[in-house]
């Protein structure tokens, strides 16, 4: 129920220009009740058939993994082979393997499954502790909360960083974390497992724009350098400073998505310093320039 409660709750959310960003249907092989793991049936009226009219093909968990219905497999196969675009959540990549589509392509699933999707399909490139992993028209999520990460980052996709945070403050989650474009592949920051860094994370993100040391970031905390560092790696799985660039990063990657600022007001808004610096490292994490990242995800470009 979770896996499908969280793309309902996250793409409703897409409101533009007053109307909805998404329409979501639910399908299911056999219309009708449907259990879940939880105890309870869900009704789902819908079938297959509404798969053909789908932009967007998501598949979520499920306990059968390659017992995998036959017509759900080709269903998806052939939304695939049309150029639609295809998603899972958990054990959802199952599905997508049983039907070909992560033969020699990266891929992950819940981190309990790891080894069985390892065994079961090894022409899959498979990787592990990441939140979600994007190869062409298909991408796989890690289990639960991971696929609220790989839906912002959809959202991210098809409307922007600012639409896709918009939607995560509203829904009381983590703002989106990028795990690659279409055109990439790029391993995110791992889930945060602790919040004694809390306030000294959300003090370091409202104040990017400045020239932010481990000794500011520790005197905020009020603890030596030397706990800080434990600590935060401790919670955020990096280094202060890997989570601080991380962070500038992102920044300048949402206000190259929805700004006409120049390249040095960019880099100086948040905390890269100069033009220069400001390309080299979205290059190194994206494989794109500041100039044709813009080009290619401005929403006022595209507007225009």
């Amino acid at each position: 129920m979770f896996n499908l409660a969280i793309p309902e709750l996250l793409f409703a959310k897409v409101e533009i220009d007053g109307a909805p960003g998404y329409e979501l249907t639910v399908c299911t092989p056999q219309p009708g009740p449907v259990a879940t793991t939880g105890g309870l049936d869900l009704y789902v009226g819908r079938g297959l058939d509404a798969v053909a009219d789908a932009d967007t093909v998501l598949i979520a968990g499920t306990g059968q993994r390659y017992a995998t219905d036959a017509p759900t497999v080709e269903a998806v196969r052939r939304a695939a082979a049309e150029g639609r675009r295809i998603a899972s959540i958990c054990s959802g990549a199952f599905v997508l393997a049983e039907a070909g589509l992560l033969d020699d392509r990266s891929a992950t699933t819940y981190w309990e499954l790891a080894d069985e999707m390892r065994r079961r399909y090894p022409s899959l490139d498979f990787k592990g502790d990441v939140l979600y992993v994007e190869d062409g028209n298909v991408m796989t999520s890690s289990g639960y909360a991971a696929g609220i990460d790989m839906c912002l980052h959809i959202i991210r996709t098809d409307y922007g960083a600012a639409v896709a945070n918009q939607v995560a403050r509203a829904a009381l989650v983590a703002p989106v974390r990028p795990g690659g474009q279409t055109q990439f592949t790029q391993t995110p920051l791992p889930a945060e497992r602790g919040v004694a860094c809390a306030d000294t994370r959300g003090w370091a993100m409202r104040n990017l724009d400045k020239p932010l040391t481990l000794t500011d970031l520790a005197r905020h905390a009020g603890v030596s350098v030397r706990t800080l560092t434990r600590r935060f790696h401790a919670e955020s799985g990096v280094s202060p400073l890997q989570w601080l660039l991380h962070q500038r990063v992102e920044r300048a990657k949402e206000l190259l998505e929805t700004t006409t600022l120049g390249m040095d007001q960019i880099a100086e808004a948040s905390g890269l310093g100069s033009a220069d610096s400001l390309r080299a490292h979205l290059v190194r994490r994206t494989g794109l320039t500041p100039s044709s990242y813009r080009a290619t995800f401005n929403r006022l470009a595209t507007a225009s």
